[in-house]
């Protein structure tokens, strides 16, 4: 008793002193920004077919459903058209922000509105990658994903946290828009409570650190953020042994995966083929075959097991990062590769991510003019954002 409450102490003030993993939560935000971007933008030319006006999946049909699951999307609040466009604009510009890191607990809740909007408003639509997408959409609401590679680390850097108009300007507007939702009764209360008190969190932490940055109230809510990003940080974490567990144990209850001739049979399949002649070749090679499927069900059932070996997790980290790009070039799954990747990023080593990000600035540093020092671009990325409080976005 006398060592566990000193351990137990430790614990409490490492999980409410500080936001733990801000470089693997970076990771996460970007990649997952990143992949619903390359994902709007492949399918532009096919937006009306999919989720739009022009979707086989008719207006109709969709209100049945949501009546039913009580999903949340805002393409049902009108058939026009002009609507369903600018709700995608919307999710395009929302990723873009999210990628970039600029006012993030706003961009955050934006591209959770789109994503949910967009996926629930044509349920059938997706590659599995989307489920991945829709999970992880909702728990960066939730977390301090901006502290290091951001627009608004280097902003907090230079002048400080609660500086510009551009925030208060956006959570006017946005306070707006969910009112008149809630006036016109388009939300229900579960979604409006909320929406309502993420859009109220992040006022009365704009006052805190605008007028009282040194109060008590202000330490409060930092480390109500803090302890709200890392239970989210975990829930992702979870999430991923989730996934991995779930389809390795699912597969090897199956008879194909079993005699190790699973991945023959999608690669003879036109639609998961975009390379038909390097899918040919491989599956003509039954060692192959039987290699490759025995090597999927063994790193997914062994991954949960792993994280308690720093070494060995990260080795199989690297085997799955080239599995998934396996998958993307071999059964043509681009999008739901990345958003793996993007999740498995929550356990990759903040050492190399350290790394990856010096060597990705140094092409900035060697373009800065002789006169400019660019010493000050390496602090910005360090500097937190200020702390999320709960649902904050």
């Amino acid at each position: 008793m006398d060592r566990l409450i000193p351990a137990v102490r430790q614990g409490l003030a490492r999980v409410t002193g500080a936001a733990l993993g801000p470089y693997q939560s970076a990771a996460v935000r970007i990649g997952f920004a990143a992949t619903w971007l390359v994902f709007l933008l492949r399918e532009f030319p096919h937006r009306r077919e999919l989720y739009g006006p022009d979707s086989p999946w008719g207006f109709d049909l969709a209100e049945r459903l949501i009546a039913t699951n009580r999903a949340f999307t805002v393409l049902l609040w009108s058939d026009s058209a002009v609507w369903f466009e600018a709700v995608y604009a919307v999710a395009v510009l929302s990723s873009v922000l999210l990628l970039l890191g600029w006012r993030t607990r706003a961009s955050s809740a934006l591209f959770m509105v789109g994503v949910l909007s967009l996926q629930n408003r044509s349920v059938f639509m997706g590659d599995g990658g989307d489920n991945v997408v829709h999970l992880m959409a909702v728990y960066l609401v939730l977390t301090r994903c901006a502290q290091v590679w951001s627009l608004d680390a280097r902003r907090t850097a230079r002048r400080g946290p609660a500086a510009g108009a551009a925030g208060p300007a956006l959570w006017t507007v946005l306070g707006l828009a969910l009112a008149f939702a809630a006036v016109t009764d388009r939300l229900s209360w579960s979604w409006l409570g909320f929406l309502g008190w993420v859009w109220l969190a992040q006022g009365v932490w704009w006052a805190a650190e605008r007028y009282r940055p040194r109060s008590e109230g202000r330490a409060l809510l930092d480390v109500l953020g803090n302890i709200v990003h890392n239970g989210a940080l975990l829930v992702i974490m979870a999430e991923v042994c989730l996934i991995y567990a779930t389809a390795g144990w699912y597969k090897v209850q199956g008879s194909r995966w079993q005699d190790g001739t699973a991945l023959y049979y999608p690669l003879g399949l036109d639609y998961f083929a975009p390379w038909p002649a390097l899918s040919a070749w491989i599956a003509g090679s039954g060692t192959l075959v039987m290699l490759l499927s025995y090597g999927t069900v063994a790193v997914q059932v062994a991954f949960p097991f792993t994280l308690f070996n720093r070494r060995i997790k990260n080795a199989l980290l690297a085997v799955m990062v080239l599995e998934h790009l396996g998958i993307a070039v071999l059964l043509g799954l681009p999008v739901f590769s990345l958003a793996m990747i993007a999740a498995d990023a929550v356990f990759l080593p903040t050492a190399f991510l350290v790394w990856l990000g010096t060597r990705l600035r140094i092409p900035r540093r060697r373009a800065a003019p002789a006169d400019e020092d660019p010493a000050p671009a390496a602090p910005a990325a360090a500097e937190p954002e200020p702390a999320q409080v709960p649902g904050g976005a």
